[in-house]
């Protein structure tokens, strides 16, 4: 049985079409459903985490079931919490119940319970803090700061809400873990995807621009095999004269 020509094209086209979109899909629908899960993603929407995370990063987070979530300084963590605005917010936790957190413009780092605070995960470690502030964390509750110091609403600037700033550490529902390793093989696999999705449309394209040369040449030699004897440009033995 002949084949029409481009048709191992257009074949190989469906094929990279397919895989290239499944591989693109994957990971999002995974993201809404991990969302249900113990490992929660969430995407950061500023940059007020950078350089951990910059905006539009994935945040993988362990699930917290609430009660008395365990929080320990250094910890990103997502939480909502009606001292704070709307939603869900991503915020690094430098001081718990019972610490003594502060800065006054000029200092080199910030000071906890007296003593400097080393904090290698800054934008700019030149900016700990923008504005002065001296608090002394309530128990049960946490005193919450973004990496990127120069551009983050956190707990230093909300020292007007009656809690100096802080939140409840119930309000946690989630700690940021490092991202899974199957997670960060769909994220390559994605990439990937988008790559085969455009190989197969170009393949997609030259099978249908074959198809319509094959078809032009047919319209000029009708016969199955070449020029029909006796047709206008045939040459030979039967040919017109």
């Amino acid at each position: 049985m002949e084949r029409g020509p481009g048709r191992r094209l257009g074949i190989w086209a469906i094929v990279l079409l397919v895989v290239g979109a499944v591989a693109v899909l994957t990971p999002p629908v995974l993201t809404v459903v991990l969302d249900q899960q113990p490992v929660r993603v969430r995407s950061v929407g500023s940059d007020h985490m950078e350089p951990t995370y910059r905006r539009g990063d994935r945040v993988f987070l362990a699930a917290e079931d609430g009660g008395s979530p365990r929080v320990e300084r250094g910890d990103v963590v997502l939480f909502s919490s009606p001292d704070w605005d709307r939603g869900d917010h991503v915020e690094r936790v430098v001081a718990l119940g019972g610490d003594r957190i502060s800065y006054r413009r000029g200092d080199a780092t910030l000071r906890l319970n007296g003593q400097p605070l080393d904090e290698p995960y800054l934008k700019d470690r030149r900016t700990p803090a923008t504005v002065d502030f001296d608090v002394v964390v309530p128990e049960g509750r946490m005193f919450l700061m973004g990496d990127n110091r120069g551009n983050s609403a956190d707990s230093s600037y909300r020292g007007s809400n009656g809690r100096q700033g802080t939140v409840a550490v119930s309000a946690v529902t989630g700690k940021a873990v490092g991202r899974p390793t199957g997670l960060l093989v769909l994220g390559g696999a994605e990439l990937l995807g988008v790559l085969v999705f455009l190989v197969g449309a170009g393949l997609g394209t030259a099978a249908l621009v074959v198809r319509r040369r094959a078809r032009k040449r047919q319209a000029a030699w009708p016969g199955p095999h070449g020029p029909v004897p006796g047709w206008p440009g045939a040459h030979g033995p039967g040919a017109g004269v």
